[in-house]
């Protein structure tokens, strides 16, 4: 007996159960995705999967819905993977330890993977089942999405005729996502000569901070270790002759830096701590409701490098001080969601080069060109560079969007109340796919799933029940 037979929608659960039997975490997918072509197969859906992993699967309209539009069902394949410290499982290589627990369903000692199994199960189940009425039906499940959207990255959507999504990546239910922003990650390379100098070696170390994810939590005025150590170096510049010898700080670039350090070497090693604790003070006060732990710590240290000259250490403290960081601009479409921010990540140093690396978002495209733009200019004045990688588009928010008024009047209806309409600061499949099918009208939903990525993640039964004959309103109306 299935642990899931029991539940409702049943065809639902059951599809969820199955795919949890097959390990499917990020860069493991080749199974799951195999599972899902011989899905297509034994039912004679049309179906296409590439080197990536990713799958397509069409199912045409039922009587009544030829004329209609298509609708894209879309989710991921891949599972984040963490466990409980004594949990024996190979999530590699074994499926998960499935069980009910006051209505939730939740894995023993690992993650469940509701995010995003749920989008798959329910995709399937609803191509399973003949009496559910729909317009012609494009599948998308792609691979790779908790590393990078890789899968949908390199997706060939030539097979799909539909420009209305529906995403099913969502954790809270009764929240309607309708945009999203693009990014890209601009690293920032100063070349740097050395040149021996005599002073006092000294470690400046920022510490305590909060941190947190550089699109959702920008907002919240935490401090970037890495800035906050380039005024830290500016200040003790401004009372005594400095030379820098490292800087590093921080290890994504998606990431807000909780911690940096230096070491230099000061001519005034009196004068230089008495400037770090006089900014110390200042940084405290800034800082006290947003960033309470902030720590500036100053001792002395053995530098057996050779220092940075004076010029390389001048061009280095304004990048740390004069490169933009945070909030740029926000949205006058949604009120309080950050429409483009960029975030200092990693900081490091090598003997002929300093790197400071960001990450860049904005649901705007041309305002995310314009902090790329403005990144190369200020990197050109300092006789330095900024190199772009990993480009990908913003879901930018539609103001006229049929398929999300359909939703509205549909859920208005089921649950008596307004949906809440939410863009998000960080990236989504959702842009990737709107770069790639222009015109397309997007919306992604999901039911509550607590905790994700982590061994206490757990999917909400009653949700998954509310949201699914929630989905089958939607297709029955969508002629």
């Amino acid at each position: 007996m299935r642990v899931l037979e029991q539940l409702e929608p049943q065809g639902v659960f059951r599809f969820f159960e199955e795919l949890c039997a097959i390990p499917h975490g990020s860069r493991n997918c080749q199974a799951v995705s195999d599972w899902c072509v011989a899905f297509a197969r034994e039912r004679g859906l049309e179906h296409y999967q590439d080197q990536a992993g990713n799958v397509i699967l069409i199912q045409e309209a039922t009587p009544g819905y030829e004329a209609a539009e298509p609708i894209i069902l879309q989710g991921h394949m891949d599972m984040v993977c963490a466990q409980d410290p004594d949990c024996a499982k190979d999530m590699a290589r074994e499926g998960l330890d499935l069980c009910v627990e006051g209505g939730y369903v939740r894995a023993r000692g690992t993650t469940l993977g509701g995010d995003d199994g749920i989008a798959v199960a329910m995709a399937l189940a609803i191509l399973d089942d003949s009496s559910i009425p729909h317009p012609r039906l494009e599948v998308v499940l792609t691979t790779e999405e908790e590393i990078g959207m890789l899968g949908a990255v390199a997706l060939d959507v030539s097979p799909l005729r539909g420009r209305k999504l529906l995403n099913l990546d969502s954790e809270t239910e009764g929240v309607f996502t309708v945009s999203c922003a693009g990014g890209s990650m601009v690293r920032c390379v100063l070349p740097v000569t050395r040149a021996a100098w005599d002073g006092a070696a000294l470690e400046v170390r920022i510490g305590g901070l909060a941190g947190g994810h550089s699109g959702t939590e920008i907002h919240k005025g935490r401090a970037n270790a890495n800035v906050v150590l380039g005024r830290v170096l500016q200040a003790m510049g401004e009372e005594t002759a400095l030379r820098l010898v490292t800087a590093q700080g921080g290890s994504k670039d998606n990431a807000i830096p909780v911690g940096s350090s230096a070491r230099v070497v000061a001519a005034d090693e009196t004068a230089a701590r008495q400037a770090a604790e006089r900014m110390a003070a200042d940084l405290a006060r800034e800082y006290a409701a947003a960033d309470p732990g902030l720590r500036v710590e100053v001792t002395a240290c053995t530098a057996s490098e050779t220092p940075m000259d004076k010029a390389s250490t001048e061009r280095a403290v304004c990048l740390l001080t004069c490169l933009p960081n945070g909030i740029q601009a926000m949205s006058m479409d949604i009120p309080g969601l950050v429409q483009t921010s960029l975030n200092l990540g990693v900081l490091t140093t090598t003997e002929d080069c300093l790197t400071a690396t960001f990450c860049v978002r904005s649901s705007v495209g041309s305002q995310k060109e314009m902090l790329h733009r403005r990144l190369r200019a200020l990197m050109a004045q300092l006789c330095g560079t900024a190199e772009i990688s990993g480009d990908y588009p913003a879901w930018e928010y539609r103001p006229d969007s049929p398929l999300r008024d359909l939703m509205t009047e549909v859920f208005r209806e089921q649950y008596g109340r307004e949906p809440q309409i939410e863009a998000i600061h960080a990236g989504v499949e959702c842009g990737i796919l709107a770069g790639k099918l222009p015109g397309l009208d997007c919306v992604s939903i999901g039911p509550d799933l607590l905790e994700i990525h982590t061994p206490r993640e757990r999917m909400d039964i009653a949700s998954v029940q509310r949201v699914w004959r929630f989905m089958l309103e939607v297709l029955k109306r969508s002629k």
